[in-house]
């Protein structure tokens, strides 16, 4: 396996890649800084039109799928790093064997082996 900082430096650039599309979208709840919430629409839906109403309607939807992608992938790239941390980092979750080299290559947060794969993606934080 490659170094573990080739892993931390690629996870650390991600996650900050997806705080920021998250930040565009949404902000964190005061309540529980562990929920994004969508930010509110900029336009004053009671004075558009039904067409500028619908469009913002079925924009909000497509930017609630967006968040929600965005945050799945978020937690398991923050949880990749809290296993490179505490030195758990390439071991599969299901069987405990190694994660292969070529597929944290291409997706360094992965939590199983590809006999695994799909199980705890599935299931993502």
């Amino acid at each position: 396996m490659k170094e573990l900082s080739y892993y931390t430096k690629r996870l650390g650039e991600e996650r900050d890649t997806l705080r920021t599309e998250l930040e565009r979208l949404a902000q964190q709840d005061p309540q529980n800084p562990e929920v994004w919430v969508l930010k509110k629409p900029d336009m004053d839906i009671m004075e558009a039109d039904q067409n500028e109403a619908a469009d913002r309607t079925e924009e909000i939807h497509i930017d609630s799928i967006v968040l929600d992608e965005l945050d799945a992938r978020f937690r398991l790239v923050a949880h990749a790093l809290r296993k490179l941390d505490e030195g758990t980092f390439g071991v599969c979750e299901k069987c405990g064997k190694q994660i292969g080299e070529d597929r944290l290559d291409a997706n360094p947060a992965a939590r199983t082996c590809k006999e695994h794969i799909g199980a705890a993606e599935k299931n993502a934080l």
